[in-house]
């Protein structure tokens, strides 16, 4: 095997783990999602178990999280919690780094 083509499955390798993380952390940054927002709503015990497992079932990154935000914003709506469109952006994105920070670390 030349040294190009070692470089190029390194590469390859580095890519596919790059890859992976970033799924591993969007999954919890939806979970943490889902969490917090239960907790705004009130929701508790299998309610809000439900919930977070509705939340976190959204795993494509973009065009889910515009969904997210609408859903959650929706959610809010209807159970009188007072949260703009930026804020929840703003937690999502808060999240996202606290989730990939324990990926790194495998705290979770």
């Amino acid at each position: 095997m030349t040294l190009f083509e070692n470089r190029e499955r390194a590469f390859e390798q580095m890519f596919v783990h790059d890859e992976e993380a970033r799924f591993r952390a969007l999954a919890r940054r939806n979970k943490l999602l889902g969490q917090w927002a239960a907790t705004h709503l009130g929701l508790a015990g299998g309610k809000a178990e439900a919930y977070v497992s509705e939340i976190s079932g959204s795993l494509v990154a973009r065009v889910v999280d515009e969904g997210l935000v609408e859903k959650l914003r929706a959610d809010f709506e209807a159970n009188g919690v007072n949260l703009s469109d930026e804020q929840i952006r703003e937690k999502m994105a808060e999240l996202m780094a606290v989730a990939a920070t324990q990926v790194r670390s495998s705290t979770w």
